[in-house]
């Protein structure tokens, strides 16, 4: 009986503690939600917010693209004229960059009643190397008036940049002057691919003669070689993104197969050489990107040919085909 009368009168006291218990228990029940909604509430704005930065940045970021896309347009106007015809010669020339802007140039200014012929490879790609770019054409046009002789043009170029510049861009530079009275090429080459000389009886000539690259050694000295250019001849100069593409098998195109190349279309047009070279350079590269810019520059000397028509006392009137002057959109720079 004892133990029965102390269950009845604890019986009260652990239903009062279980109401107390549950008592308690309704108010943590209903901060959760309170939290919840919260919650929902500041990521959705947190979702907002980093919404518009993200328009902001690609609003940034097109921004970025049509100003890099105008820069390479500039560059592509500078680079000019893409095609002359310039007394018996025929010029061409076309430079692709592998990341918008390029490092390579070529220019056909000119000189007096000489036509100064350029083709440059600043290291490197892209935005550095593209920003060097106008500055290396200006230098070499003004060492180009104040210098006959273009390893000494050269040779002011490569002193101005070591003096002027705490870093000055390594450049690999092909500088010559076509002289139409005499139809040479005096050339000096400062750390290019070695430019090819294709003659009309197949023979092919590199011009070697030059010195370093530009922007390494101060005191460098650079020599200028001397050429004659023959009806038919042909002068391809480039760059060395052409000769080191590589293709899926990580072979590189080389100097043969652009001398193949080239050969192909030797008696063709400067422009018909420029493309169809190209061509096969990147029909050669396949899915391949290439790795470095590629610019390619042809001249090309027009063989005589013999017109027949009529002329008082003779059936047959000999002439030497000459090329019209450009337009004026094609004028070279001055």
């Amino acid at each position: 009986m004892a133990t029965k009368t102390v269950e009845v009168q604890n019986a009260p006291r652990k239903s009062s503690s279980n109401r107390a218990a549950r008592s308690t228990k309704r108010p943590a029940e209903t901060r959760p939600l309170r939290s919840t909604k919260a919650n929902a509430t500041t990521f959705a704005e947190s979702t907002l917010a980093l919404q518009q930065e993200l328009d902001t940045v690609r609003r940034e970021h097109a921004k970025l693209q049509q100003a890099v896309y105008e820069a390479a347009q500039i560059q592509r106007r500078l680079c000019a004229p893409r095609e002359l015809a310039w007394g018996d010669f025929e010029i061409a020339g076309e430079s692709f960059a592998v990341r918008h802007l390029t490092g390579d140039f070529f220019k056909v200014i000119q000189l007096d009643s000489d036509l100064g012929l350029v083709l440059g490879d600043i290291a490197g790609k892209g935005l550095t190397a593209g920003i060097w770019q106008t500055h290396m054409m200006d230098l070499v046009h003004r060492s180009a008036r104040n210098h006959p002789q273009p390893g000494d043009a050269v040779a002011a170029v490569n002193r101005e940049l070591c003096q002027d510049l705490g870093e000055p861009p390594i450049t690999a530079l092909f500088f010559a002057r076509l002289e139409p009275d005499s139809n040479e090429l005096v050339y000096c080459n400062a750390g290019l691919p070695a430019p090819l000389i294709f003659r009309s009886n197949k023979s092919v000539e590199s011009l070697e003669e030059g010195g370093p690259m530009l922007g390494a050694l101060e005191e460098a000295t650079y020599g200028s070689g001397r050429v004659q250019l023959n009806p038919g001849d042909m002068l391809l100069a480039y760059s060395d993104g052409l000769t080191e593409c590589r293709n899926h098998q990580d072979d590189e195109f080389e100097t043969e197969r652009l001398s193949a190349a080239a050969k192909c279309v030797s008696g063709t047009t400067a422009s018909q050489v420029l493309f169809s070279t190209l061509a096969a350079v990147l029909d050669f590269a396949g899915s391949c990107t290439p790795a470095d810019d590629l610019t390619l520059l042809v001249v090309r000397r027009c063989e005589a040919v013999t017109i027949r028509g009529e002329a008082k006392g003779s059936n047959v009137v000999s002439m030497t085909r000459r090329r019209i002057e450009p337009v004026e959109s094609r004028q070279v720079t001055n």
